[in-house]
């Protein structure tokens, strides 16, 4: 139904554009800001849809975002002729795929998209894991850099250390570990060997290829002008000795001073200001590293790694997420409109494709699996750890998209990058649940880790999971463990100590943890600590804190008066009549008339959600006014309903009025529908004295109706 009401919405964006373009005669500065303005609403609906619609047939949502840029592009929908647009809404610019200022919200989304994976990258890991982890993903890197620049100089007849050589291997380079991450924790193996091997192999993955592409953006740098044309051994080493040198300079530095420039941010601003200056200053260095003749990304990645151990990082990743939702999907339909459909049906390009793809998947399992052999594991968690390295993701786009915008890349090898990173990415999923399921240890000897216990707890609400999900990887944390958050898309989190490995899934309404079978009793007392904590603060809290005295001190009638509820007011829903002689009779009667109207979608449970709300502290206000609440899983959508009791209700009011006008408000559960808002502008409305006089006389639902529209 949404992904319906998204294409629908989809639809009239593009009509309304094409219609207020028409006969525009703006000047050209202004034409172009209205032009880039309808391009990011139709990108931006479109990708939300194509995320939507890969979800749906359980492929990445990347995946769908991709193709959503493919088909609004300049070389497909994008190019028909419009009102206004006589080149189409996405015209090809000049010499590249998209306007200038669409592809600059792209490179400030590659910034966004990079500087969160560095806030994400666990250093203490990556240092303390450095031995099987190291080997296996430098094994990978090597082999998929090996093969890539190989293939792309075999098939373009260029030299192996030629630009678009190079630039082939190092797109071939990077690992997309979200994707696999996502199918270890379904499959109960994020704590296995092989899941412990691949998460520590994917974060040396991350740094090896951020390195690795600095050392050829420097290359490549000098050597596009280089008027000989070529360049010794030697220059080529120093060069990346150069690269290199740089990369670690600033990244020792980030990590010397990081809690300084931390301590720095905060004194500059507060919690809603801080990180956007971390931000700022991710965007700082990507532009002197792109000035050094390195690319943007690594400048972002070394700020995002300097602060990953600060006490901000989890805020800043919380903050910014609202920025990467909205940038990272237009990075993604960016890179899908810069692939030239045409091109990419030539046979020619399709044969490079496959041949580069089928050599990328080989790589990482060769290059992965192979160590993975002299590491403890058996041909089977070899191929597995091979397996769970294939997917590429958004790095592989970046890079991709620096070649081409650089020049160095042409359209149909840029298409080729796209291809091979569409394909990993869909055939990763079933290639690794096929080689988990298969039966039998993937090591060698049998090792701690081989059997995994999962440990399930359930909670009454959303905010009660996430609350204790929060402060148990903060007694672990404590404990000395290392936290990695996968993917600042995803809910799982990575635990590690010594040879102690924990994965946490935080779901609506539960947690789920998984580790070994003799780790889990520590597990399940840290676990019985952290709700033992919270419990007690809990208690805390109630002694030190008087709810009625608060309840006290609302006043509805003194509240912002605005029309919000009236979104979700049906005439059907409301009536002059209710007879309870209690208030939970009165809760009732609403509850029926809300079912009689269709609004319920199990009145046993929108009913005990209410009352137990009610239970815990009376709704009623002042004047003789009554506010029953609750989000629930009782209802299909937002809803209301409004009754008058003419002899009055003892509803336990803060004046001790009788009730006369009680209006009851349920939103579901897990919508993001202003329930609070909803429920203050009402009742500011009801404390208004004529407006309550009135609901009071009136004799009928539609009288009602006709005062609450009014008011």
């Amino acid at each position: 139904m949404k992904l319906r009401k998204i294409l629908i919405l989809l639809f009239f964006l593009i009509t309304a554009s094409a219609v207020f373009a028409e006969g525009t005669e703006a000047p050209s500065l202004t034409e172009q800001m209205t032009t880039i303005v309808l391009q990011l609403a139709i990108v931006i609906f479109a990708v939300r849809a194509g995320g939507a619609l890969a979800r749906k047939i359980n492929l990445p949502s990347v995946i769908g975002e991709l193709l959503s840029g493919v088909i609004i592009g300049p070389y497909a929908l994008g190019a028909i002729p419009l009102p206004g647009f006589p080149g189409g809404l996405f015209q090809a610019s000049e010499g590249f795929a998209v306007s200038p200022v669409l592809y600059a919200f792209a490179t400030v989304a590659s910034i966004i998209l990079l500087f969160s994976s560095g806030l994400e990258t666990d250093i203490d890991m990556f240092l303390h894991y450095s031995v099987a982890g190291g080997i296996v993903g430098l094994g990978g890197v090597a082999a998929s850099y090996t093969f890539g620049a190989g293939i792309g100089a075999l098939l373009t007849h260029q030299s192996f250390f030629a630009p678009g050589s190079m630039f082939l291997g190092i797109m071939s380079t990077a690992t997309s570990v979200g994707i696999t991450a996502r199918i270890l924790s379904d499959k109960k193996k994020m704590d296995s060997p092989e899941g412990v091997t691949i998460l520590a192999a994917a974060v040396f993955d991350d740094v090896i290829g951020i390195v690795l592409l600095a050392i050829v953006m420097g290359i490549v740098a000098v050597l596009t002008g280089h008027k000989s044309g070529g360049l010794s051994a030697w220059g080529i080493t120093s060069i990346a000795l150069k690269a290199f040198g740089i990369w670690l300079g600033f990244t020792a530095l980030g990590l010397i001073f990081g809690k300084k420039i931390a301590e720095l941010l905060k004194k500059m601003g507060g919690e809603a200001m801080y990180p956007v200056l971390a931000l700022g200053l991710a965007l700082l260095l990507a532009g002197f590293f792109e000035m050094q003749g390195l690319a943007m990304i690594i400048g972002a990645y070394i700020v995002g790694i300097s602060l990953s151990k600060t006490d901000i990082a989890y805020l800043i990743q919380d903050k910014i997420k609202p920025l990467y939702d909205f940038f990272v999907p237009i990075f993604f339909a960016a890179m899908g409109m810069l692939v030239d459909v045409r091109q990419m049906l030539n046979p020619a390009v399709l044969a490079f494709g496959a041949i580069y793809t089928l050599m990328a998947v080989l790589a990482k399992v060769l290059g992965c699996g192979i160590p993975a052999l002299f590491l403890g594991f058996n041909i089977r968690g070899a191929v597995r750890i091979g397996t769970g390295m294939v997917p590429r993701g958004e790095v592989a786009l970046i890079i991709a998209g620096i070649g081409l915008s650089a020049g160095i890349l042409e359209p149909s090898i840029f298409g080729v990058a796209i291809l091979m990173t569409m394909v990993t990415s869909i055939i990763a999923p079933p290639l690794l649940s096929m080689v988990l399921t298969a039966g039998g240890p993937g090591t060698i000897k049998p090792v701690k880790g081989s059997e995994t216990e999962t440990i399930n707890v359930e909670f009454p609400t959303r905010e009660l999971a996430e609350l204790v999900s929060s402060t148990f990887l903060r007694e672990l944390e404590r404990e000395g463990f290392f936290v990695q958050l996968m993917s600042i898309r995803d809910d799982i989190s990575h635990i590690r100590k010594g040879d102690i490995s924990i994965s946490l899934i935080t779901g609506k309404n539960f947690i789920t943890i998984e580790t070994a079978p003799e780790d889990a009793p520590f597990v399940r007392a840290t676990l019985h600590e952290t709700l033992v904590k919270l419990d007690a603060n809990f208690d805390k809290l109630k002694d030190s804190f008087d709810p009625e005295k608060l309840r006290s001190e609302l006043h509805v009638d003194s509240g912002r008066k605005d029309t919000t509820f009236r979104k979700i007011l049906d005439p059907a829903c409301v009536t002059t009549n209710l007879k309870g002689a209690t208030k939970n009779e009165v809760i009732e009667e609403l509850v029926n008339m809300l079912d009689k109207a269709g609004k319920v979608a199990s009145r046993e449970q929108l009913l005990k959600d209410i009352l137990e709300r009610e239970a815990r502290m009376s709704t009623g206000m002042e004047h003789g006014i009554a506010l029953p609440h609750a989000r629930t899983t009782g209802i299909k959508s937002q809803t209301l309903a409004v009754g008058i009791h003419k002899n009055g209700v003892d509803f336990q009011t803060i004046d001790g009025t009788m009730c006369h006008i009680i209006a009851l408000i349920a939103t579901p559960a897990d919508d993001e529908a202003p329930h609070m808002q909803v429920l203050a502008s009402l009742g500011a409305i009801l404390g208004d004295d004529a407006a309550r006089m009135a609901l009071k006389n009136a004799q009928s639902a539609e009288e009602v109706y006709a005062i609450l529209k009014k008011a």
